[in-house]
């Protein structure tokens, strides 16, 4: 996949997909840039990361706790808020919609609802 490409639909996907991973556990930063990683999503890097934790930390979707490190220095954690946990269904709730559409546009039709 062209990188231009894969970081401009990443930027419209980064805070919920952020919010997903956080759904499942709580994390820290080096943490959450590997499961994207893993998850076929490539490399993302702290300059791009942290803002966003920053940003959803601020509008309070995001909780932080410093923790010492077991073998090496403290690290962030982040989890998910009630808000943040209610901000994650209802977008994963529009998400779906919208990928729905994508793809009916996508498959040369295209979906009326909602």
């Amino acid at each position: 996949m062209d990188q231009d490409r894969r970081g401009q639909w990443l930027r419209g996907v980064l805070d919920v997909c952020v919010l997903a991973l956080l759904s499942h556990r709580e994390s820290y930063g080096y943490e959450l840039a590997q499961a994207f990683d893993e998850a076929g999503m490539g490399q993302i890097q702290g300059g791009t990361l942290y803002p966003v934790l920053l940003r959803l930390q601020r509008t309070g979707l995001v909780a932080a706790e410093w923790r010492e490190g077991e073998a090496g220095p403290a690290r962030k954690y982040y989890r998910l808020t009630p808000s943040g946990e209610q901000s994650m269904r209802q977008l994963t709730a529009d998400w779906a919609a919208f990928a729905g559409r994508v793809d009916a546009i996508l498959g040369g039709g295209s979906q009326h609802e909602q």
